[in-house]
């Protein structure tokens, strides 16, 4: 099954993958790995990445895009996978059917604005590995540090309230009108990201099977 997970930051997508990942048994893949891998390996997109990023820039589309092509060629794939935070827009939308790529079902989890503003100020990430954490919901047993490596745990620029707000709007403006556009496709299942994780993870599972 070929999923995409919609939603705004911090609306669970990563933890709702994680799941659908390990049960289904395909790969999650998230649109910021596949770029701070490709601009560590220093890959030719990775390259061109890394210039717009030093300088505060939007990655353009073809770029995002060909990460995402390369990325669905390689074998695991080949049995579905998850998209997470791609497509951000209806262009990119578009280059992805475009690719023949089909996909089967788009969940759009639905949480208000500050039920994620909260959510995000107590994130921390794993300055290493780049796993997540969070402050009341998911602590690190090691304290300010990372379960998985040891690495230290820090709050995002991203994650910062101004920030937050900020991101919100964005999201709201180009990746919202995704939820039209794959609803019109008879492809689009609503869930209610703002009940708990295990309730979220219940209308996921329900929306897979339908």
């Amino acid at each position: 099954m070929n999923i995409i997970l919609l939603g705004a930051p911090g609306a669970g997508k990563g933890t709702q993958a994680q799941i659908i990942c390990e049960r289904f048994e395909i790969p999650s893949i998230s649109t910021g790995a596949l770029m701070r891998e490709a601009m560590k390996n220093g890959t030719p997109l990775g390259e061109k990445a890394k210039a717009y990023v030093e300088k505060g820039e939007l990655v353009p589309d073809d770029v995002v895009i060909g990460l995402i092509r390369d990325r669905l060629s390689q074998d695991d794939c080949a049995g579905g996978f998850i998209l997470d935070g791609f497509p951000r827009t209806i262009a990119q939308a578009e280059a992805l059917d475009a690719m023949g790529v089909v996909i089967d079902r788009v969940l759009y989890i639905k949480v208000d604005d500050q039920v994620i503003i909260d959510r995000l100020g107590g994130r921390r990430v794993c300055k290493d590995c780049g796993a997540t954490y969070h402050i009341v919901s998911q602590p690190s047993s090691a304290g300010e540090f990372c379960d998985h490596c040891g690495g230290s745990l820090i709050v995002r620029k991203d994650d910062r309230p101004e920030t937050i707000r900020q991101r919100l709007v964005t999201y709201h403006e180009q990746t919202l009108p995704l939820a039209d556009y794959y609803s019109g496709q008879g492809k689009l299942r609503e869930i209610d990201g703002g009940a708990s994780i295990e309730a979220t993870t219940e209308s996921t599972l329900r929306a897979l099977e339908e």
